[in-house]
């Protein structure tokens, strides 16, 4: 969170450059900057107040390959250049075969021709041999290092079986090497509908990587769909394996600080997570519409030096105090505007976590016979406060605020329309201060921080039961909503 008094001056350096190696839609599309994984999952691990990869959540070890009697798992990579025929490139060819025919079967109902395969192939790098010939679009092997790529101009698909594919099968599951080869396959795409040869023709400002980036996520989620509704013929996906492999998606967001003008952007968690719902939730006819016209970006530049200095993290009793007397008046307003009126919780601090109603809320709770939101100011709060950001707290306490409204509103605070009211609330609550230029605002990475709390966690989404939202898909999608769509749709029904 920022917290000024002066409205930004425009002043702000620009962010560190990036690695020269990371290439424009234009020629290379690649996942990351080179080396994201290894370099990302290293770092966060030991910075404090990184915006780190979900660090404990739990993923299903089940492969995502179907088995029977006798099967090795996956299907024969020898059509891979470069294979060593091992399971990691077992697993990416059996993607690349399943997400190949998807594409065969929807591509002529959205572009009105036939899908083909990749003209220049498909190419497994070993990265950990220094005598590995270099894929095409590279000059060498270990530009692919912790990788994968498209290039359009060569039409082939590369990817590290070394330090990519076994690092996101071992930190997220088998469902992350899906996720990833289906957003390149998403690029693939773009080539053959033409989108590529636009916008070097003619449309760049229409198509700025952002955008290409988006689709490409978006495609992927239209075929991570298909997968799950049992369409597939080799590869299963359930939904706690989806939710792991989002885990890896967000890790390949830009930097905290990225502008979305940067000509190698990709976009924050949350935009990268908002395009894949799309994509699964609407299907490839909407991500093959969106352009700069139609899509907005959440990712942005630090607005003042002390911001970026803190890392866009308020300490916790700053946090705290300054989300409470802003909360007030927005949700006074939403229950004033639902012709009720709203008596501001009181927000009691506790040592122990808050047990006020029959069921476990989390590490804050909203206490309806008390008219209190209690906190517990140590133990899991202060900790995802540390290894996730300060609007991890943020969450958690406007999600208890908008189950206070829920009640003054006569609406239930039981059960799964609460659950999803008081988080959508959140996520509307969270869009007011995404707006703002200064004062009590969202720093770049808070809705990273909302994203990675929600996937790993429950909490924001329980009712005054303690009963939650199942998958860390149905949260953030819920959030989502608020943030999109404001608080109306947080409290019809």
């Amino acid at each position: 969170m920022t917290l000024s008094t002066e409205r930004s001056t425009g002043e702000m350096p620009a962010h560190p450059q990036r690695s020269a190696g990371h290439a424009r839609h234009t020629g290379r599309v690649r996942l990351s900057k080179r080396s994201a994984v290894l370099a990302l999952l290293a770092a966060c691990a030991t910075a404090a107040g990184c915006t780190t990869p979900i660090d404990g959540q739990a993923r299903d070890d089940g492969t995502v390959i179907k088995r029977s009697d006798g099967d090795r798992g996956g299907i024969d990579p020898s059509f891979v250049r470069g294979t060593d025929g091992g399971s990691a490139d077992r697993l990416a060819a059996t993607v690349i075969n399943d997400v190949s025919d998807y594409w065969r079967q929807t591509f002529p109902k959205i572009f009105g021709k036939q899908w083909r395969e990749l003209r220049g192939g498909y190419y497994s790098v070993d990265t950990a041999d220094q005598r590995a010939p270099a894929p095409p679009c590279t000059d060498q092997a270990s530009d692919v290092e912790g990788n994968a790529f498209y290039c359009p101009g060569k039409d082939v698909m590369a990817w590290d079986r070394a330090a990519l594919l076994p690092v996101l099968t071992e930190r997220f599951g088998e469902a992350a090497v899906l996720l990833v080869l289906a957003h390149e396959m998403g690029h693939a795409a773009q080539r053959q509908s033409g989108l590529t040869t636009r916008v070097e023709n003619a449309n760049p400002e229409r198509y700025p990587t952002i955008v290409i980036e988006a689709m490409a996520d978006c495609y992927a989620g239209a075929a991570v769909r298909w997968i799950t509704d049992g369409k597939s013929k080799h590869l299963r996906i359930s939904s706690r394996q989806l939710d792991s492999a989002l885990g890896a998606l967000i890790t390949f967001r830009d930097p905290i600080g990225t502008s979305q003008s940067d000509e190698s952007s990709h976009g924050d968690a949350f935009d990268r997570v908002s395009a894949f719902q799309d994509g699964y939730r609407e299907g490839p006819k909407l991500c093959a519409g969106i352009d700069a016209r139609t899509r907005s970006f959440t990712q942005r530049e630090f607005m003042n030096m002390d911001d970026q200095a803190r890392g866009g993290n308020l300490p916790f009793g700053e946090l705290t105090r300054s989300l409470r007397r802003d909360a007030v008046g927005y949700f006074a307003r939403v229950v004033s505007d639902g012709g009720r009126q709203w008596q501001p919780p009181e927000v009691r601090m506790r040592p122990n976590p808050a047990r006020c109603t029959s069921g476990d809320q989390g590490p804050v709770a909203f206490c309806p016979r008390a008219n209190a939101v209690q906190l517990a100011n140590t133990g899991p709060l202060r900790e995802l406060h540390t290894s996730i950001g300060d609007y991890a707290t943020g969450t958690l306490l406007a999600s208890r605020y908008g189950l206070s409204a829920l009640k003054a509103l006569g609406k239930p605070i039981r059960g799964p329309s609460a659950s999803r009211g008081a988080l959508c609330l959140a996520g509307a609550y969270t869009a007011t201060l995404l707006r703002r230029t200064y004062g009590f605002a969202l720093s770049p990475g808070d809705l990273d921080e909302a994203v990675q709390l929600l996937l790993a966690h429950d909490y924001p989404a329980r009712d005054a039961a303690g009963r939650g939202i199942g998958t860390g898909f149905e949260r953030v999608a819920t959030f989502r909503t608020g943030v999109t769509h404001g608080p109306s749709a947080c409290t019809r029904g």
